[in-house]
C-alpha cells in the first residue's frame, strides 16, 4: 500500500464507514473534510480504504473534500473500466442532500449551464455551450431559516452541485468557497453536502444504496432525519423533466 510520509494515523473510522462490499467493488460512506487523494501529508480516503480493507482499490468517481457520502471503489482495473463506462453513459444515478440558509430563486427545477473556471479554485455557471452541467433539484423547508435540497446531477463536473445551488441564490451552508462569509465557519461545523443515494446495475444485478450523514449538527438533527426518512427512495420523487 502507498505510504504518506508524516501522515496522521487516524482511525479508519475517521475517514469512512463500509456500506457494502463484494468481490467486485466496495461502497463506502466518506466522512466530511477528508481529502479524496492523499495530499499535504495526510491519507486520502482511497488510501485509507485500501489500508483498512487490505486490497488495491480503483476510483471511478470522486467527492470534494467537504462533501461526505457514498463513494464507489472498484477492486480491479477491469471492474473500474466497466463502472467508469456506466458513469460516462449516465447509467449510475447519484442523489445528494444539501442544506442552505438562503431561499432559492425557484423551489424546484433544472439548472443547466456551462462550467467555467473563475477566481481562486472556484467555478461559475455560464450560458456557454461547452462543459455543460445539468442538475435537477427540489427544495423543502427544513427548519426556521434552513432549506433542504435534494439534488440529482446528470453530469459529473467539478463543484457542480455547489455551483448550481450558488447560481439560484442558495449556496451550501458551510461551503468555504461558494457561501458568503456569514454562512461559513465557525457558524457551521461542516460543509452541508452529502452523497446520499447511489443506484446502478452491474453484471445483471441491480444495486441501490442509501447512507445518511454521520457528521454535522444540522444533518444529525431530528428534523432533518425525519425529512429524509419520509422521502423513501429518491428516484420516486416527481423529478423535473430535462
Amino acid at each position: 500500500m502507498p505510504e504518506v510520509e508524516g501522515a496522521d494515523p487516524l482511525p479508519y473510522s475517521e475517514y469512512f464507514s463500509v456500506v457494502f462490499e463484494n468481490s467486485d467493488f466496495v461502497v463506502i460512506n466518506k466522512q466530511a473534510d477528508i481529502n479524496f487523494h492523499s495530499e499535504d501529508g495526510e491519507f486520502g480516503v482511497v488510501v485509507a480504504a485500501e489500508k483498512a480493507l487490505s486490497c488495491k482499490l480503483y476510483s471511478v468517481h470522486r467527492l470534494d473534500k467537504m462533501t461526505s457520502g457514498l463513494l464507489l471503489l472498484a477492486k480491479s482495473s477491469h471492474t473500474a473500466a466497466q463502472l467508469a463506462a456506466l458513469f460516462a453513459e449516465r447509467r449510475i444515478h447519484k442523489y445528494y442532500l444539501a442544506l442552505s440558509d438562503k431561499k432559492p430563486k425557484k423551489k424546484q427545477g433544472l439548472i443547466k449551464g456551462g462550467m467555467e473556471k473563475s477566481r481562486r479554485s472556484m467555478w461559475k455557471l455560464t450560458q456557454k455551450k461547452n462543459n455543460v452541467a445539468v442538475t435537477q433539484f427540489f427544495s423543502f423547508a427544513c427548519s426556521e431559516g434552513l432549506r433542504l435540497f435534494v439534488v440529482k446531477p446528470h453530469s459529473g463536473k467539478t463543484h457542480q452541485i455547489r455551483v448550481a445551488l450558488k447560481s439560484i441564490g442558495s449556496p451550501v451552508c458551510g461551503d468555504p468557497l461558494y457561501a458568503e462569509k456569514a454562512a461559513q465557519e465557525p457558524l457551521y461545523d461542516r460543509g452541508y453536502l452529502h452523497a446520499y443515494q447511489l443506484d446502478f446495475s452491474f453484471n445483471k444485478q441491480t444495486y441501490s444504496f442509501q447512507a445518511a450523514p454521520e457528521q454535522g449538527k444540522l444533518f444529525l438533527s431530528e428534523m432533518f432525519l425525519s425529512k429524509i426518512h419520509n422521502f423513501g427512495k429518491l428516484e420516486n420523487l416527481p423529478w423535473p423533466k430535462i
